[in-house]
Protein backbone atom coordinates (compact mmCIF):
# COMPACT_ATOMS: atom_id res chain seq x y z
CA UNK A 1 0.00 0.00 0.00
CA UNK A 2 1.62 3.27 -1.14
CA UNK A 3 2.14 6.25 1.14
CA UNK A 4 -0.52 8.92 1.04
CA UNK A 5 0.27 12.16 -0.80
CA UNK A 6 0.77 15.15 1.52
CA UNK A 7 -2.09 17.66 1.50
CA UNK A 8 0.50 20.44 1.22
CA UNK A 9 3.77 20.18 -0.71
CA UNK A 10 6.48 22.31 0.90
CA UNK A 11 9.69 22.83 -1.11
CA UNK A 12 12.51 25.36 -1.15
CA UNK A 13 15.00 26.25 -3.87
CA UNK A 14 17.41 29.19 -4.04
CA UNK A 15 15.58 31.24 -1.44
CA UNK A 16 12.07 30.58 -2.80
CA UNK A 17 9.82 28.42 -0.63
CA UNK A 18 6.76 27.08 -2.45
CA UNK A 19 3.68 25.94 -0.50
CA UNK A 20 1.44 24.02 -2.88
CA UNK A 21 -2.08 22.98 -1.89
CA UNK A 22 -2.24 19.32 -2.87
CA UNK A 23 -5.77 17.90 -2.73
CA UNK A 24 -6.53 18.12 -6.47
CA UNK A 25 -9.35 15.55 -6.36
CA UNK A 26 -11.06 17.77 -3.76
CA UNK A 27 -10.18 20.95 -5.68
CA UNK A 28 -7.67 21.81 -2.94
CA UNK A 29 -10.42 22.31 -0.36
CA UNK A 30 -9.20 23.02 3.16
CA UNK A 31 -9.66 20.22 5.70
CA UNK A 32 -8.10 19.95 9.17
CA UNK A 33 -4.88 18.47 7.79
CA UNK A 34 -4.57 21.26 5.24
CA UNK A 35 -5.05 23.92 7.90
CA UNK A 36 -2.46 22.32 10.17
CA UNK A 37 0.06 21.75 7.38
CA UNK A 38 -0.34 25.26 5.97
CA UNK A 39 0.09 26.95 9.35
CA UNK A 40 3.09 24.78 10.20
CA UNK A 41 4.73 25.54 6.84
CA UNK A 42 4.17 29.30 7.18
CA UNK A 43 5.67 29.32 10.67
CA UNK A 44 8.63 27.29 9.39
CA UNK A 45 9.16 29.74 6.53
CA UNK A 46 9.05 32.66 8.98
CA UNK A 47 12.10 31.52 10.92
CA UNK A 48 14.04 29.72 8.18
CA UNK A 49 17.05 31.91 7.20
CA UNK A 50 17.16 30.22 3.77
CA UNK A 51 13.61 31.37 2.94
CA UNK A 52 13.64 34.79 1.30
CA UNK A 53 10.26 34.68 -0.50
CA UNK A 54 7.30 32.36 0.04
CA UNK A 55 4.88 31.43 -2.74
CA UNK A 56 1.41 29.91 -2.36
CA UNK A 57 -0.14 28.00 -5.26
CA UNK A 58 -2.26 24.93 -6.02
CA UNK A 59 -1.94 21.53 -7.67
CA UNK A 60 -4.24 20.72 -10.58
CA UNK A 61 -7.07 22.83 -11.97
CA UNK A 62 -7.98 24.80 -8.81
CA UNK A 63 -6.09 27.17 -6.55
CA UNK A 64 -8.48 26.30 -3.70
CA UNK A 65 -12.22 25.68 -3.47
CA UNK A 66 -12.31 26.97 0.12
CA UNK A 67 -13.43 25.01 3.15
CA UNK A 68 -14.27 21.34 2.85
CA UNK A 69 -17.82 21.42 4.24
CA UNK A 70 -17.71 17.73 5.06
CA UNK A 71 -14.76 18.35 7.34
CA UNK A 72 -14.98 21.94 8.53
CA UNK A 73 -16.99 21.32 11.68
CA UNK A 74 -14.97 18.35 12.90
CA UNK A 75 -12.86 19.10 15.94
CA UNK A 76 -9.16 18.51 15.74
CA UNK A 77 -8.11 15.70 18.05
CA UNK A 78 -6.35 18.01 20.47
CA UNK A 79 -9.39 20.29 20.65
CA UNK A 80 -12.12 17.68 21.03
CA UNK A 81 -11.78 16.79 24.70
CA UNK A 82 -14.26 18.47 27.02
CA UNK A 83 -13.15 20.57 29.95
CA UNK A 84 -14.77 21.90 33.10
CA UNK A 85 -14.31 25.49 31.93
CA UNK A 86 -16.45 25.01 28.83
CA UNK A 87 -19.70 26.94 28.48
CA UNK A 88 -22.98 25.08 28.79
CA UNK A 89 -23.60 23.51 25.32
CA UNK A 90 -27.36 23.74 25.90
CA UNK A 91 -27.22 27.54 25.70
CA UNK A 92 -26.77 29.69 22.59
CA UNK A 93 -23.50 31.11 23.92
CA UNK A 94 -22.32 27.61 24.77
CA UNK A 95 -23.03 26.44 21.24
CA UNK A 96 -21.12 29.41 19.81
CA UNK A 97 -18.15 28.71 22.12
CA UNK A 98 -18.13 25.06 21.03
CA UNK A 99 -18.16 25.99 17.34
CA UNK A 100 -15.37 28.49 18.01
CA UNK A 101 -13.28 25.73 19.57
CA UNK A 102 -13.96 23.13 16.89
CA UNK A 103 -13.05 25.10 13.83
CA UNK A 104 -13.28 28.87 13.96
CA UNK A 105 -10.36 29.37 16.35
CA UNK A 106 -8.13 27.45 13.97
CA UNK A 107 -9.27 29.62 11.09
CA UNK A 108 -8.62 32.80 13.09
CA UNK A 109 -5.12 31.55 13.89
CA UNK A 110 -4.33 30.94 10.21
CA UNK A 111 -5.47 34.42 9.20
CA UNK A 112 -3.39 35.96 12.01
CA UNK A 113 -0.33 34.06 10.80
CA UNK A 114 -0.86 35.50 7.31
CA UNK A 115 -1.30 39.00 8.78
CA UNK A 116 1.91 38.68 10.80
CA UNK A 117 3.98 36.93 8.11
CA UNK A 118 7.26 38.93 8.02
CA UNK A 119 8.61 37.98 4.59
CA UNK A 120 7.34 38.66 1.06
CA UNK A 121 4.41 36.40 0.29
CA UNK A 122 3.26 35.79 -3.28
CA UNK A 123 0.20 33.90 -4.55
CA UNK A 124 0.26 32.21 -7.95
CA UNK A 125 -3.43 31.55 -8.57
CA UNK A 126 -3.44 28.68 -11.06
CA UNK A 127 -7.22 28.29 -11.32
CA UNK A 128 -10.55 29.04 -9.61
CA UNK A 129 -10.44 30.33 -6.03
CA UNK A 130 -13.41 30.11 -3.66
CA UNK A 131 -13.98 31.26 -0.07
CA UNK A 132 -10.77 31.34 1.95
CA UNK A 133 -8.92 30.73 -1.32
CA UNK A 134 -10.02 34.27 -2.23
CA UNK A 135 -10.03 36.05 1.12
CA UNK A 136 -6.40 35.14 1.86
CA UNK A 137 -5.22 36.95 -1.27
CA UNK A 138 -5.35 40.57 0.03
CA UNK A 139 -3.15 39.37 2.90
CA UNK A 140 -0.30 38.46 0.54
CA UNK A 141 1.95 41.01 -1.14
CA UNK A 142 1.65 40.12 -4.82
CA UNK A 143 -1.02 38.07 -6.63
CA UNK A 144 -0.39 36.57 -10.07
CA UNK A 145 -3.29 34.78 -11.72
CA UNK A 146 -3.99 32.53 -14.67
CA UNK A 147 -6.59 33.88 -17.06
CA UNK A 148 -8.57 30.74 -16.16
CA UNK A 149 -8.82 31.85 -12.54
CA UNK A 150 -12.11 33.04 -11.09
CA UNK A 151 -12.80 34.49 -7.65
CA UNK A 152 -15.96 33.60 -5.74
CA UNK A 153 -17.02 34.27 -2.13
CA UNK A 154 -20.52 32.74 -1.79
CA UNK A 155 -20.72 33.29 1.97
CA UNK A 156 -24.27 34.61 2.17
CA UNK A 157 -25.53 31.94 -0.24
CA UNK A 158 -24.07 29.37 2.19
CA UNK A 159 -25.63 31.18 5.18
CA UNK A 160 -22.17 32.26 6.33
CA UNK A 161 -20.50 35.65 6.76
CA UNK A 162 -17.39 37.35 5.31
CA UNK A 163 -14.08 36.16 6.72
CA UNK A 164 -10.32 36.55 6.30
CA UNK A 165 -10.58 40.35 6.86
CA UNK A 166 -12.53 40.58 3.60
CA UNK A 167 -15.18 42.85 5.19
CA UNK A 168 -12.45 45.48 5.61
CA UNK A 169 -9.98 44.76 2.80
CA UNK A 170 -12.32 44.11 -0.14
CA UNK A 171 -13.98 47.57 -0.01
CA UNK A 172 -10.56 49.24 0.36
CA UNK A 173 -9.17 47.40 -2.68
CA UNK A 174 -12.08 47.33 -5.12
CA UNK A 175 -14.50 49.91 -3.74
CA UNK A 176 -17.64 49.35 -1.66
CA UNK A 177 -19.99 48.55 -4.57
CA UNK A 178 -17.90 45.78 -6.12
CA UNK A 179 -17.08 44.41 -2.67
CA UNK A 180 -20.80 44.26 -1.87
CA UNK A 181 -21.48 42.39 -5.12
CA UNK A 182 -18.96 39.74 -4.08
CA UNK A 183 -19.54 39.53 -0.33
CA UNK A 184 -23.30 40.11 -0.17
CA UNK A 185 -24.60 38.95 -3.53
CA UNK A 186 -22.17 36.10 -4.32
CA UNK A 187 -20.87 37.56 -7.59
CA UNK A 188 -18.09 35.52 -9.20
CA UNK A 189 -15.46 37.62 -10.97
CA UNK A 190 -12.95 36.69 -13.65
CA UNK A 191 -9.21 37.21 -13.51
CA UNK A 192 -9.62 40.18 -15.86
CA UNK A 193 -12.23 41.70 -13.52
CA UNK A 194 -9.94 41.10 -10.53
CA UNK A 195 -7.05 42.83 -12.28
CA UNK A 196 -9.23 45.76 -13.32
CA UNK A 197 -10.29 46.45 -9.72
CA UNK A 198 -6.81 46.00 -8.24
CA UNK A 199 -7.43 42.64 -6.57
CA UNK A 200 -4.83 40.88 -8.75
CA UNK A 201 -1.39 42.25 -9.62
CA UNK A 202 -1.05 40.68 -13.07
CA UNK A 203 -2.87 38.12 -15.23
CA UNK A 204 -1.06 35.59 -17.43
CA UNK A 205 -2.38 33.36 -20.19
CA UNK A 206 -2.80 29.99 -18.51
CA UNK A 207 -0.15 28.33 -20.69
CA UNK A 208 2.30 31.11 -19.79
CA UNK A 209 1.77 31.11 -16.02
CA UNK A 210 5.15 29.41 -15.61
CA UNK A 211 6.76 32.70 -16.62
CA UNK A 212 6.19 34.08 -13.11
CA UNK A 213 8.81 31.76 -11.63
CA UNK A 214 12.01 33.24 -13.15
CA UNK A 215 10.87 36.68 -11.94
CA UNK A 216 10.25 35.39 -8.41
CA UNK A 217 13.62 33.60 -8.32
CA UNK A 218 15.32 36.81 -9.46
CA UNK A 219 13.64 38.71 -6.61
CA UNK A 220 14.93 36.11 -4.14
CA UNK A 221 18.46 37.34 -4.94
CA UNK A 222 17.69 40.75 -3.42
CA UNK A 223 19.35 41.55 -0.05
CA UNK A 224 17.07 39.63 2.35
CA UNK A 225 17.40 41.92 5.36
CA UNK A 226 16.53 44.95 3.27
CA UNK A 227 13.66 43.09 1.59
CA UNK A 228 12.18 41.92 4.88
CA UNK A 229 12.66 45.36 6.45
CA UNK A 230 10.77 46.99 3.58
CA UNK A 231 7.93 44.47 4.00
CA UNK A 232 7.78 45.34 7.70
CA UNK A 233 7.33 49.02 6.87
CA UNK A 234 4.58 48.28 4.36
CA UNK A 235 2.58 46.06 6.71
CA UNK A 236 3.28 47.29 10.25
CA UNK A 237 0.67 50.06 10.25
CA UNK A 238 -2.32 47.78 9.75
CA UNK A 239 -1.46 44.50 11.52
CA UNK A 240 -3.22 45.16 14.83
CA UNK A 241 -6.34 46.50 13.18
CA UNK A 242 -6.52 43.52 10.80
CA UNK A 243 -6.27 41.13 13.75
CA UNK A 244 -9.13 43.04 15.39
CA UNK A 245 -11.21 42.70 12.19
CA UNK A 246 -10.33 39.00 11.99
CA UNK A 247 -11.53 38.44 15.55
CA UNK A 248 -14.82 40.25 14.92
CA UNK A 249 -15.43 38.29 11.71
CA UNK A 250 -14.72 35.00 13.47
CA UNK A 251 -17.17 35.88 16.25
CA UNK A 252 -19.83 36.46 13.60
CA UNK A 253 -18.84 33.31 11.73
CA UNK A 254 -19.24 31.22 14.89
CA UNK A 255 -22.74 32.66 15.35
CA UNK A 256 -23.77 31.92 11.77
CA UNK A 257 -22.51 28.34 12.05
CA UNK A 258 -25.02 27.68 14.84
CA UNK A 259 -28.06 28.88 12.90
CA UNK A 260 -30.77 26.87 11.23
CA UNK A 261 -30.02 28.77 8.01
CA UNK A 262 -26.52 27.29 7.89
CA UNK A 263 -27.78 23.77 8.65
CA UNK A 264 -30.33 24.07 5.82
CA UNK A 265 -27.66 25.36 3.42
CA UNK A 266 -25.35 22.44 4.21
CA UNK A 267 -28.16 19.92 3.76
CA UNK A 268 -29.06 21.49 0.42
CA UNK A 269 -25.40 21.36 -0.66
CA UNK A 270 -25.04 17.65 0.15
CA UNK A 271 -28.42 16.79 -1.39
CA UNK A 272 -27.35 18.41 -4.65
CA UNK A 273 -23.98 16.67 -4.46
CA UNK A 274 -25.60 13.23 -3.96
CA UNK A 275 -27.68 13.72 -7.13
CA UNK A 276 -24.67 14.42 -9.34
Amino acid sequence: MGSQEPVLVNTIENGVRVLRFNRPKKYNAFNNDMYSSFMKALLEAEVDPQTVITVITGTGEYFSSGNDLGNFMKAEENESSSGSDEADPDTDEGQIALVRKRGVNRFEKLINILIEFPKPLIAVVNGPAVGVGVTMLPLVDVVYASDKATFHTPFVKSALSPEGCSSYLFPRIMGPGKAAEMLLFNKKITAADAYECGFVTEVYPHKSLHKVWPKIHEWAKLPPNSLHGAKALLSSHKKEYLKHVNHQECDQLARTLTTGEFTAAVMEFFNKKSKL
